[in-house]
């Protein structure tokens, strides 16, 4: 395999709390590939402390300060779903995201099985443009803290209002 064809994730922190995600390489470009960036983003944010509440991240292809060789973008947190910190309408106004994702946290996240309590979850909405033939795509994930992936689930040609995440991720896209 070429090293131009991976891609690299480097979760980074501010004062405690998951900011954002640094990507190199080359940007995920399929439904699979965004779905095992959120099974990472997902494992990380089961680590206790890091993430406070459900917290929307978004895809920016602009570089930080001073970046590593091969860095292409970012994926930041914009905000938290409910409170003080909570994604604004309209945020994403100016310039869509080619990906957002939701992160809950182990205390936000109801687990599939009972013998996974701990386990984050997360979902990755790719927004297309369904009027020109191009099909809304999602996936979600659980998993816990020592790594183990308890369930993923992708779709395309999705309808966002089906489920509370994508649903809540679509609105914020359109306001």
């Amino acid at each position: 395999m070429n090293d131009r064809n991976l891609i690299g994730v480097s979760p980074f922190h501010a004062a405690g709390l998951l900011r954002g995600f640094v990507i190199s390489g080359r940007w995920p470009d399929t439904t699979k590939e965004w779905a095992q960036f959120l099974a990472l983003a997902v494992q990380v944010a089961s680590m206790p402390g890091l993430l406070a509440t459900s917290t929307v991240f978004g895809a920016r292809e602009e570089l930080p300060d001073d970046p590593e060789p091969g860095t292409v973008g970012l994926v930041l947190a914009e905000g938290t779903v409910l409170g003080d910190a909570a994604v604004t309408p309209g945020r994403f106004a100016g310039h869509q995201p080619p990906a957002l994702l939701m992160l809950h946290p182990p205390s936000e996240t109801t687990p599939t099985l009972p013998e996974c309590l701990g386990a984050a979850s997360g979902c990755v909405l790719l927004p297309g443009l369904p009027h020109l033939g191009l099909e809304h795509r999602a996936a979600w994930v659980e998993a816990e803290s020592d790594g183990t992936v308890t369930s993923m689930v992708s779709r395309i040609g999705l309808d966002p209002i089906s489920d509370p995440d994508t649903a809540v991720l679509a609105m914020l896209l359109a306001s």
